[in-house]
């Protein structure tokens, strides 16, 4: 096989590939095996046509597409290694020559990473990584901590307030007419959580036990389903029950609860350090986050619209099992939210943009002060993976290689070490009186 390449635009290759003819003879052979036993032929059972009686009678050339999707895989990858592109996208492929006893030519272009103009990434200012904790936050933990241990205690009098969770009956019309996906019986709706439609909750606040109440809503224009967005609607609404969040007393029963701890004050200490330690991760997370995007700031570097539609797919895939996670899904998010999909890889892109760019110039600052990935530090980090999903490192070793993640766990590691790099190469921000 033969492979020439060469720059079309800024971030587009040509890639002129030549595969030699035994090689097409033998995609030839694989093609007809696949091909023949699906072919009826009178006389013959399937798969026992002879070659020379199916070419003759549908002629070799209806083997040539099957040929080459079992070639071009193969031997389009061969030529990316052979000229070293690193293809970001899917190939625009042109077969120039295919035949029986003939060599294969095809052209390929394909969107490649982006050439990196690095700016300073030395000397960058990043913030201190202090650590102390105030009073006020410890009593803000308390009072995190209160509220994630409340009871909901059924209001019999009184009317809903903002941060009660009403139990509810709904069915939503447009033009008199009831909708899909629009009703709903029984349903425990904390009212301020902005998880209906605009302007629905709001409503809901008032209301008391047994209350009938048309809420009239406007679906954002942006709404999922083109059938509604943009329209009006009345939902009528019935509110079966109230709850309200009873916030245990912050004592030393509280703390016995909640800790092992037996008074509040030994409870607040230990609470103090581990804010502490907490606070200390994020501050130093932050230092990472800052030093990286200062880097990025200064680097010059034209990022292909591929690249920023990949790191969105996986944005989106990520976002969907953190939904799981709730016992959501996208399209109950959709409905929600009054989004769709497209107003959502929107949303996205612009971090999806910002990850890219930092993800480049990270990677080539690892280029510039040849930093990589030993094979020490690779079984360091399948022994902390081996520890964390219990399973012997040498499987996972095998798992990570059989599906090309072996390769990705070093970037992990290049990227960490690229990013202490920097820090390390940092200086601490003075502050401006």
């Amino acid at each position: 096989m033969k492979a020439t390449w060469e720059k079309i635009d800024k971030n587009l290759v040509a890639i002129d590939v030549e595969v030699d003819a035994a090689q097409v003879t033998e995609a030839l052979d694989k093609a007809f095996k696949k091909v023949v036993q699906k072919v009826n032929v009178p006389g013959f059972r399937k798969g026992k046509v002879p070659r020379a009686m199916f070419e003759k009678r549908f002629g070799v050339e209806s083997l040539y597409q099957d040929a080459i999707d079992i070639l071009l895989p193969s031997v389009y990858s061969a030529a990316l290694t052979e000229t070293g592109v690193e293809a970001v996208d899917r190939p625009e492929i042109d077969v120039e020559q295919f035949g029986k006893g003939q060599s294969f030519k095809f052209k390929a272009k394909v969107t490649v990473k982006p050439e990196v103009k690095l700016g300073d990434y030395k000397g960058l200012e990043v913030p201190a990584a202090e650590a102390e904790v105030t009073e006020e936050e410890v009593a803000e933990e308390l009072e995190r901590l209160q509220q994630r241990h409340a009871e909901l205690v059924v209001i019999d009098e009184g009317a809903a307030q903002n941060g009660d969770t009403a139990v509810i009956d709904f069915e939503g019309f447009v033009d008199g007419e009831a909708f899909e996906g629009g009703k709903g019986e029984r349903y425990s709706l904390e009212l301020g959580s902005g998880s209906f439609i605009p302007g629905f909750e709001e409503q809901v606040i008032g209301l008391a036990t047994g209350d009938f109440k048309d809420v009239e809503v406007t679906f954002p224009e942006s709404y999922h389903a083109e059938n509604l967005a943009g329209k009006a609607a009345v939902f009528k609404v019935k509110l079966h029950e109230i709850k309200r969040k009873n916030l245990p007393a912050l004592d030393d029963e509280f703390a016995k609860d909640v800790s092992e701890f037996d008074t509040l004050d030994e409870f607040k200490q230990d609470l103090k350090v581990k804010l502490a330690d907490r606070k200390a991760k994020e501050n130093e997370q932050a230092r990472e986050v800052a030093v990286v995007e200062k880097a990025s700031e200064t680097a010059e570097v034209e990022i292909p619209q591929a690249m920023i539609n990949t790191e969105v797919d996986y944005m989106l895939r990520d976002f969907e099992n953190r939904l799981r996670m709730q016992g959501m899904n996208l399209d109950l998010y959709y409905q929600f939210s009054g989004q769709d999909e497209s107003v959502l890889r929107a949303q996205m892109s612009t971090d999806a943009e910002k990850r890219v760019r930092n993800n480049l110039v990270l990677e080539q600052i690892s280029k510039n002060e040849g930093i990589g990935a030993s094979e020490e530090e690779l079984s360091e980090e399948l022994e902390k993976l081996s520890g964390m999903y219990n399973r012997p490192v040498d499987e996972l070793r095998q798992l990570f290689a059989s599906n090309g993640n072996l390769e990705n766990l070093k970037a992990d590691i290049v990227i960490r070490k690229t990013i202490q790099f920097l820090l390390d190469n940092s200086k601490v921000a003075t502050e401006v009186a």
